[in-house]
């Protein structure tokens, strides 16, 4: 006989199904009887489901809509297809939902049975898109497990490749994971160096949190966003472009997106573009990247940059076989 629980999960199943359900058939399906559904029904309103039930022949139950979101049940195609949803977006981190999804991600991987999780791994690997960014992908994986740390002040030990391409193991206490622009950054303090770090997440790897629990800590000057901020700019130089491109301006505002900048048209089938900051590398790649014709007036580092990224490619194309 199925457990009163397990039949109200069952129930709670079969209602976020959107439809209404009129109380027969669920009694059917649930082999109780009418009264026996009212009664589960009542439990799952107790529990902050809001369910609605219609009177007439053409009545029956519906959840709807609430003040709040209870938990969801999902059966194993949902979940993978979140999974997957979530694992392919952070990878690279859209702005103003970053560590939500991240959250979100880490919650709904802690749970996932190992058949899904092995579904949800190869179903991202066989199905990431092109990379819209000249960012490095991150690991997902590495992402929950520090994620998870941050969130029960929990150390973590990780291998970790400097800018030098030199490896180093690392025992830290991580703090807060970050989203700045197209990376996901990691503020810990370093136990065995005893200062703050930043540490860029695509560059972790073997990520593993340690169970032995640390105090609060509070960033230096009291805000990690600022200070992942300040630590990242201040170490590599930033530049604003300025060109005008071939590209009729609301169409170079859609292929720029978040990355606008200052645009303003020139005529029909032209703009200038005063970019936002960043480095060379990237401000370079969205020019490119844009598919039209263009002219840069500056700055002097971003011609260079330009010229000497044409030379080589024009060097590479030449080449025999």
């Amino acid at each position: 006989m199925v457990s009163d629980a397990a039949r109200l999960l069952r129930l709670l199943s079969l209602l976020q199904t959107p439809r209404e359900w009129p109380g027969s058939e669920l009694a059917r399906r649930l082999e109780v009887t009418p009264r026996t559904v009212r009664r589960d029904v009542d439990r799952l309103r107790d529990l902050g489901y809001p369910v609605e039930a219609t009177m007439g022949v053409l009545g029956g139950y519906r959840l709807v809509a609430g003040a709040a979101i209870p938990p969801l049940l999902l059966d194993d195609e949902e979940a993978v297809a979140i999974a997957v949803g979530l694992r392919t977006a952070a990878r690279q981190p859209v702005a103003g939902i970053a560590e939500s999804s991240l959250r979100a991600l880490a919650k709904l991987q802690q749970v996932l049975p190992s058949r899904l999780a092995r579904r949800v791994a190869s179903l991202t690997a066989a199905t990431t898109s092109a990379a819209s960014s000249s960012a490095s992908l991150v690991d997902p994986g590495q992402l929950s497990v520090i994620a998870g740390a941050v969130e029960a002040r929990s150390r973590v030990r990780f291998a970790y490749v400097a800018q030098e391409n030199v490896v180093s193991k690392r025992h830290v206490e991580p703090v807060r994971l970050v989203a700045l622009d197209r990376r996901w950054y990691l503020l810990a303090f370093d136990v065995e160096r005893d200062g703050w770090r930043t540490f860029r997440v695509d560059r972790i790897s073997s990520s593993l949190a340690t169970g032995v629990r640390f105090a609060p800590r509070v960033p230096p000057g009291g805000d990690a966003i600022s200070y992942v901020t300040e630590t990242m700019y201040s170490s590599a130089p930033t530049y604003r472009a300025h060109a005008t491109l071939r590209l009729p301006v609301e169409l170079a505002r859609a292929r720029l997106a978040d990355f606008a900048g200052e645009l303003t048209a020139v005529d029909d089938g032209s703009c200038t573009w005063h970019s936002a900051e960043d480095t060379v590398e990237y401000l370079a790649f969205r020019l490119t990247s844009l598919g039209c014709e263009f002219a840069v007036h500056g700055p002097a580092e971003l011609v260079g940059h330009l010229r000497e990224l044409g030379e080589r490619i024009s060097r590479s194309v030449g080449r025999e076989a």
